[in-house]
């Protein structure tokens, strides 16, 4: 369940602008924007219906049969120049995905002993490291095929989802407590200055996190990468190796260092990827890439366990919930806004909205040029499976272009281009530093 559950999100999350490039680059922010909005939604999904009227497993076996069909909708409708249609369907897969994340925890908690879940969870990342490794192996990672691997994944976890235990609505025969829904109870957390001051850093941070999961699949494609969807990989294996080291690092950091530690990983990443732009240094940027396991561990899952640690008992499930709100879904959603917005100099839209943030830093309207340059070069390579798997991690740029205008020149604003983010995620780092000071401390102990 767990492998399949993410290797569906993997397959098109990661290298969906590489797609969206060539001739949808005006609907990019939106497309990405999907996910947040379902992150924002998936809380009053789950509390109004999901958790009261029908069996876990059985909800979620219907969702992921609509979200496949879904899935295999977008190539066509891609082919057919229909870009308005395809967000419509990528944000209504998106309401149907983002539930089920939810969902797959409360059944594996309801059917599992707790020490176990890690052990299972741990196979999420896995799928979405072998979703990565098939997209790039298959060629497809500024395909739309991609979908296809995708929506069928989706339609087997479907339908493998009806054989899982049966899973109890959890809330069954409750009234509907609309003060848990809207997290009233969780945000008077926010009277807690520390807390205050976690949340607001927690979204804002996530502003230029967008960046990397936004454009990182078309720097990679540009500075030649020849498997992108293989290589950003290499951040979800850093994760799980740094996800066995939580325990250890929060014993001898405490919350503060962890999160502040994430942080400037942030920053030390989008650095790298500055720095190596004009060179197209290949160790700095598989560093970036490497340091994701930092970012995400360290700033994400000790965000949890802080939250987790401060909220009383009865309103943990709130807290929680409002910080997947404030940073998957909000901070995320105005950063892909800001990201895209900047990246090709054009106009957003934020819930309906239009922002133009074009003079907050330069764009990189190079990229799209540059990437078909280098594909018209390269042309079709045939290649056997081995061959293809030796290359998730490597660059070749056509020798042709090693000294053309357009490599120096969309080099150069990449170099601009990231520096945004880096200073962006440094100044919140520094206000996180200054202003947060809470002595709890996160321990295997319940409360």
């Amino acid at each position: 369940m767990m492998f399949l559950q993410f290797f569906i999100w993997g397959a098109w999350f990661g290298t969906l602008a590489i797609c969206l490039k060539a001739d949808f680059s005006d609907f990019t922010a939106a497309a990405y924007g999907s996910a947040p909005l379902g992150a924002m939604i998936a809380p009053l999904f789950l509390g109004l219906i999901a958790d009261r009227f029908f069996p876990s497993q059985m909800v979620m076996g219907v969702l992921f049969l609509i979200g496949g069909f879904l899935l295999l909708a977008i190539p066509s409708v891609a082919d057919a120049g229909n870009g308005d249609l395809m967000v419509t369907l990528l944000i209504l897969n998106m309401m149907c995905y983002m539930p089920t994340l939810g969902l797959g925890n409360s059944i594996a908690f309801a059917n599992l002993d707790r020490l176990a879940f890690p052990k299972v969870r741990v196979w999420g990342t896995i799928g979405w490291i072998a979703a990565g490794l098939a997209v790039g192996i298959l060629g497809w990672s500024d395909k739309f095929e991609m979908f296809y691997l995708a929506g069928v994944s989706s339609l087997a976890l479907g339908i493998f989802s009806f054989s899982l235990p049966n899973t109890p609505a959890p809330s069954k025969g409750q009234p509907v407590n609309l003060r848990a829904l809207l997290m009233v109870d969780a945000f008077a957390l926010l009277k807690r200055p520390a807390f205050a001051v976690f949340m607001l850093c927690s979204m804002l941070i996530c502003i230029p996190l967008a960046y990397y999961y936004g454009t990182m699949s078309i720097y990679l494609d540009n500075t030649g990468f020849l498997q992108p969807a293989s290589t950003l990989t290499l951040g979800q294996m850093s994760e799980i190796f740094f996800m066995l080291l939580i325990p250890f690092f929060f014993r001898k950091l405490g919350v503060k260092w962890m999160i502040l530690i994430g942080m400037m990983a942030w920053v030390l990443r989008y650095v790298l990827f500055s720095i190596g732009a004009p060179e197209q240094v290949q160790w700095m940027i598989l560093i970036g890439v490497a340091l994701h396991g930092i970012c995400y561990d360290f700033f994400f899952v000790t965000g949890f366990m802080y939250a987790d640690k401060v909220a009383p008992k009865n309103i943990r499930s709130q807290a929680q919930s409002m910080l997947v709100f404030f940073t998957q879904g909000l901070g995320m959603y105005i950063g892909y806004g800001i990201c895209f917005g900047i990246l090709y100099q054009g106009k957003s839209s934020l819930f309906g909205l239009s922002f133009d943030f074009t003079s907050w830093g330069d764009g990189v309207l190079g990229s799209g040029d540059l990437s078909k340059g280098i594909k018209d070069l390269r042309g079709e390579e045939e290649s056997n499976f081995l061959s293809q798997l030796g290359q998730m991690f490597s660059a070749d740029l056509p020798e042709a272009l090693s000294s053309s205008e357009s490599l120096s020149s969309t080099m150069a604003q990449w170099e601009s281009y990231w520096l945004f983010p880096a200073i962006m995620a440094g100044v919140i780092a520094v206000v996180f530093f200054l202003a947060f000071w809470d002595k709890v401390s996160v321990t295997d102990q319940e409360d």
